[in-house]
């Protein structure tokens, strides 16, 4: 650990937060004191902002008044300044790694119970509609984990919130391999999905704040990747393990590898800077900055950025409800706009992600189509991130994203089409397309969720955006379960769920409009 905690031996005092030496009896003005920032080839003397000054804290103003006299120069870096002027290197390749992996997990512990049901059902004799409550037990539990949950990282950290719902989510999954009832599997079920929404929101926005502005949206799109090749690997390995071992065995696998991430987790996660400056860990924090910086000098001041204070500060004893702020005053049509775009996206989602199986299923096609055709669109997301991702950071990730739902619509379309009585080819063709804008969709609205939020409302924001669109992803395929009831044919079904995105494209370029008023007005 570095020397973050280092004291002037004579008077007692941080290093860390003020350095000033004696020298007369009058102390200068924070104000007119020469900044040092560091750089690569050493530290640089800069006029102080007169916004550091502004937002120098009574101790720290105090304690340059105590030691009475100084003509020395003080250290200071503002945090968003660091993150954003550094290139992206080993630590942001780490965290990278440890956030993906955390979410592949989830992505395999969420899918994995898809693959073990038709077991589940043979050995308990469960008929099909039995099994339905255990796929909705941790449905439900991840909307109380985005609700409830998440939130409290705002009094108990990121960091810990990830650590302890990794450990959490991996017992549980341990726990439902020995399970003997329907009823106590749908009950681990419940919390394990709880812990997995509790996460998640901790995830993105630990990796959203450590993300330089340029390579935010990228940089959780990626994650995100990570959370459906967990998707594609729960199939891959229940099609070994299922028939060797039995399905407790797709349990043990995905409980013992999130223990065995703990290790690493534990070792290399950092906790958020402005998280522990916000509770006064200035060593902490600047102990955190120096792994992503290593020329950061042992005794820079650490400050907030100037944006920071003009965000609600959430107490410790944790009363002032950080919900609260995602509708309060100039962020209530905001917030509700990133809902209905979440809404649609996922109620696209869901609809086509259960039906489509079915549908083209009912069609004739052989079994390896249907699996294509479904695994395709999963795959087409994940192509498109590659290419949504830096498009985000490179214009405006509003009108990106609105762009990417009118587009999807027409492949949506193309896919009802298609299904009315194009070929198999034209059919995965199709298929993955529509991935690409549905599901790649997905992925950008999250990322959007955090550059819309600033880093005091971002796990929230996230979190709630994320449960209130699986409202629509729950509605979703009960609308389109009722129209296919009613004798509505395929192809007019996908041409509703391709205006379901046109509402989603409507929103996201409604709040880019709204978001640039509000810049404007600030400005």
């Amino acid at each position: 650990m570095v020397g973050a905690g280092r004291a002037d031996t004579s008077t007692g005092f941080p290093l860390q937060l003020l350095t000033v030496m004696k020298s007369t009896s009058t102390v200068p003005s924070p104000a007119s004191m020469p900044l040092l920032l560091p750089g690569r080839r050493g530290a640089r003397t800069v006029a102080r902002p007169r916004s550091i000054n502004a937002h120098l804290t009574e101790s720290e103003i105090a304690m340059a008044s105590e030691l009475s006299s100084s003509h020395a120069p003080v250290t200071g870096v503002r945090v968003g300044e660091l993150i954003d002027g550094r290139p992206v290197g080993r630590f942001h390749h780490l965290l990278l790694a440890l956030a993906g992996a955390v979410m592949f997990l989830d992505g395999f512990d969420t899918q994995a119970i898809s693959f073990a049901a038709p077991a589940i059902g043979r050995e308990w004799g469960l008929s099909v509609s039995a099994l339905g409550p255990i796929f909705s037990a941790a449905i439900v539990g991840l909307m109380v984990g985005y609700l409830c949950l998440a939130p409290l990282a705002h009094r108990f950290g990121h960091r810990r919130t990830v650590l302890v719902c990794t450990a959490m989510f991996g017992i549980l999954t341990l726990q439902c391999a020995l399970a003997e009832s329907s009823i106590q599997l749908i009950a681990l079920r419940f919390l394990t999905g709880a812990g997995l929404g509790a996460a998640i929101p901790s995830l993105v926005a630990l990796t959203s704040e450590f993300a330089p502005a340029r390579r935010r949206s990228s940089f959780v799109m990626f994650i995100y990747c990570w959370y459906a090749f967990g998707f594609v690997a729960a199939g891959v390995v229940s099609g070994i393990v299922i028939p060797l071992w039995g399905w407790r065995a797709m349990f043990v696998v995905g409980g013992s590898v999130p223990l065995v991430l703990m290790v690493f987790l534990l070792r290399y996660l950092p906790e958020s800077p402005r998280y522990l400056l916000q509770r006064g860990a200035h060593n902490r924090a600047h102990a955190i900055l120096r792994r992503l910086d290593p020329d950061l000098p042992i005794d820079a001041i650490v400050l907030a950025d100037a944006s920071d204070f003009a965000q609600p500060a959430v107490p410790a004893n944790g009363k002032v409800s950080v919900v609260l702020d995602l509708v309060r005053g100039r962020w209530f049509l905001n917030t509700l706009l990133l809902w209905l775009a979440f809404v649609a996206n996922l109620a696209a989602f869901y609809a086509i992600q259960s039906w489509l199986p079915t549908i083209v299923g009912s069609l004739g096609e052989p079994s390896r189509v249907v699996i294509a055709s479904t695994v395709l669109t999963t795959v087409g997301g994940i192509a498109a991130a590659i290419i949504i991702g830096p498009a985000m950071d490179r214009t405006s990730p509003f009108r990106t994203l609105g762009v990417v739902y009118l587009v999807g619509a027409g492949f949506v379309a193309l896919l009802g089409w298609v299904i009315g009585g194009g070929s198999t080819r034209a059919l995965l063709g199709a298929a993955f397309l529509t991935g690409t804008c549905v599901t790649g969709g997905q992925m950008s609205v999250i990322a959007l969720a955090t550059v819309l939020y600033p880093t005091s409302m971002r796990s929230t924001g996230v979190g709630w955006a994320l449960g209130m669109g699986r409202l629509g992803g729950i509605a979703g395929p009960l609308m389109v379960g009722a129209a296919l009831g009613v004798g509505v044919a395929p192809r007019d079904v996908f041409f509703a769920v391709a205006t379901i995105l046109v509402v989603a494209s409507i929103s996201v370029l409604a709040l880019e409009r709204r978001v640039r008023s509000q810049q404007r007005s600030v400005g």
